[in-house]
Order: C-alpha cells, then sequence, then structure tokens
C-alpha cells in the first residue's frame, strides 16, 4: 500500500503568464509567479488488487477490466504514464470537497501530481518533483486538452513559498524566497481565507482567457512587473503595500475574461475592503472558490464580522509539497 499526500496551493501575483502563448513570446522571455503550498491537501491511496481488475474510489466509484475503461480523465492518463494497466485500486481524498468544480486552489493539479506520485511509488519507482510536475502538464494540457497554465503543477509538486520563472525556451526556474520568521508570520497574520461558497468550472473562463492573450500583452507584462515589486515588498517587510498591491492585481485580473468576477464576488470583496482589508483576490481562475484577503490586524475581527456568512478557512504554508507517506 502506498499514500501520497500533496498540497493545494494559493497563488499571489503573475498568474496568466505562466500560460505558453504569454511566456513563448513575452518581451521579458519569461513569465512569473509567486504562490505559496498550504497545509491543505489531496491524499491518494495505491493498493494491489487481488484480480486483474481496475478499482477507483473517489465522489464516485469504478471498477473496470482495463485501463481506457477508466472513467476519471487524470486517473486514467495517470495510469497509462506510469504503464499500469490492471490490478489495482485507488483512492483519492482530500481535505476540501471533491467535486468537478473547481475553488481556486489547484485541486486538479494536486490529484495529478499526487497519483503519479503515489503510481510510481508503487511500482518502486523514486521520481524527482521536476518529473512529477512535467508528468502532470503533460496529461493536463497535452493529454486533455486544458487550456490552462503551469504553475499548478510545480507548486503542488515543489511546496513553499517561491517565485516561479517560466522561460520562453520551456525551462522553469524555481527561487525559493528566504523570508524569514518574522516576515513570514506577519505575513500570515495578515491573510484571511473566505469560501465564497461556489465552486465554478474553471474551463470557459480560462478559455476566454487563452483567446485574448495575445490582445492583453502589456496587462500581463505588467503582471510580471507586480511579481518584482511583491518580492522587494516581501524581502522588505513592506506588507501593507503588499496587501495594497494585491487588490491592483485584482483588478487587472478582472479584465482576463467577462467571468472573472461577478457581481457577488464584488459585493464581498467591497464589504471586505469598506471594513479594512487593504487589497485581495479571487484565487484561481475567478467566478468562485476562495477570497483572499490581506487586513491590518486591528481590522480582521471588523472584517471576520461583516463576512460571517462566509466559511473562514485558517491556513498555513506546506513547505515539503507532494511526498510519499506510508509505504508497505
Amino acid at each position: 500500500m502506498i499514500v501520497s499526500k500533496t498540497p493545494l496551493r494559493a497563488s499571489f501575483f503573475g498568474g496568466g503568464t505562466d500560460f505558453y502563448d504569454y511566456f513563448h513570446n513575452s518581451k521579458y522571455g519569461y513569465g512569473c509567479v509567486i504562490s505559496t503550498a498550504l497545509d491543505m491537501h489531496v491524499y491518494i491511496v495505491v493498493n494491489k488488487r487481488f484480480d486483474d481488475k481496475i478499482r477507483l474510489v473517489y465522489n464516485d466509484n469504478e471498477l473496470v477490466d482495463n485501463v481506457d475503461e477508466v472513467k476519471h480523465n487524470i486517473i486514467r492518463e495517470a495510469l497509462k504514464i506510469t504503464n499500469i494497466t490492471s490490478g489495482i485500486e485507488i483512492l483519492y481524498l482530500a481535505d476540501l470537497p471533491m467535486t468537478n468544480l473547481g475553488v481556486g486552489l489547484a485541486s486538479s493539479s494536486s490529484l495529478a501530481v499526487g497519483v503519479l506520485n503515489a503510481l510510481h511509488a508503487y511500482k518502486g519507482e523514486k521520481v524527482s518533483k521536476e518529473q512529477l510536475a512535467k508528468e502532470a502538464i503533460d496529461i493536463e494540457i497535452n493529454r486533455l486538452h486544458q487550456e490552462i497554465g503551469i504553475q499548478d503543477q510545480y507548486a503542488v509538486s515543489y511546496g513553499g513559498f517561491n517565485k516561479y520563472i517560466f522561460n520562453n525556451d520551456d525551462t522553469v526556474s524555481i527561487k525559493k524566497l528566504n523570508l524569514n520568521d518574522e516576515i513570514k508570520e506577519n505575513l500570515l497574520n495578515h491573510l484571511m481565507f473566505f469560501y465564497t461558497g461556489n465552486a465554478r468550472d474553471s474551463k470557459a473562463i480560462f478559455k476566454e482567457q487563452k483567446k485574448t492573450t495575445k490582445n492583453k500583452s502589456e496587462i500581463l507584462d505588467s503582471l510580471v512587473e507586480m511579481v518584482t515589486l511583491s518580492e522587494e515588498y516581501l524581502l522588505n517587510n513592506d506588507l501593507d503595500n503588499f496587501g495594497y498591491l494585491l487588490g491592483k492585481a485584482w483588478e487587472i485580473k478582472k479584465q482576463f475574461a467577462s467571468g472573472v468576477s461577478n457581481k457577488d464576488i464584488n459585493n464581498m470583496y467591497d464589504l471586505a475592503i469598506k471594513n479594512g482589508a487593504l487589497g485581495g483576490k479571487i484565487l484561481g481562475a475567478g467566478g468562485g472558490g476562495f477570497l483572499l484577503l490581506y487586513v491590518p490586524l486591528n481590522k480582521k475581527n471588523k472584517v471576520r464580522k461583516a463576512l460571517s456568512s462566509y466559511k473562514e478557512v485558517n491556513f498555513k504554508i506546506d513547505d515539503e509539497g507532494s511526498r510519499i507517506v506510508y509505504k508497505d
């Protein structure tokens, strides 16, 4: 039996610049993001069956005779990549509700990386975090033709609080942000996380965003510049300006596609700002999921009260990334 544990992630700045259409043609020669892995996880349990069937357990159940019959597209393609075609059971668990809709925390990429990690370990193969990220990208973009970027696969594979640079030669540079414990704790104390109450299908949002990427190159260039500025703010412990910058990035993000925000999200965000938040953003593609806010410490209770109808979620940083936590 094998158990893998893979974090979810929150992206602060640079989302959208991790699309191939942008960083292959960027005037800077790259795209980049700053993100952190979260101590909320996807768990994959893999076990050998006594017969040759394939059994999957998630929010559905499957029992099939061969890999081509598997309905769960990510797990099916992971089985094919690892050349496992029969005699296996796979159980998928998560710290957040499992649905076919996203919540902006990279749950699909966490699943892809986590199941690949577990299946490689099942075969006795120890693979690098780089390989896990690349194989997950192969599944999501090349095999399943999802119109997404490539930041999530790296963020959940590597873990930690990092700057990811997506070079136009398709290499990825990973810069660990060496924040001292005081800055890191100070930042986390100022961040608040609220669930909007709505999951959303990101496919339509990303599809529209991808179609207009070339027409929005100047906007995306400004997001690259924001990554550099936000890094300076973090390293200098200038966190209030980091918070204000989140709000500026959110205003830009709303220009990406028509479904990024809506009346309910705008009202929720405006209510948070009115009660003291300096800035924030919807995580992921937008349209629902989680709202991340930067709030002065003396305003947190006021914001919490104002958003009391929404579920608040506490989080910390996961520094390890995807890993095998049990092997027998």
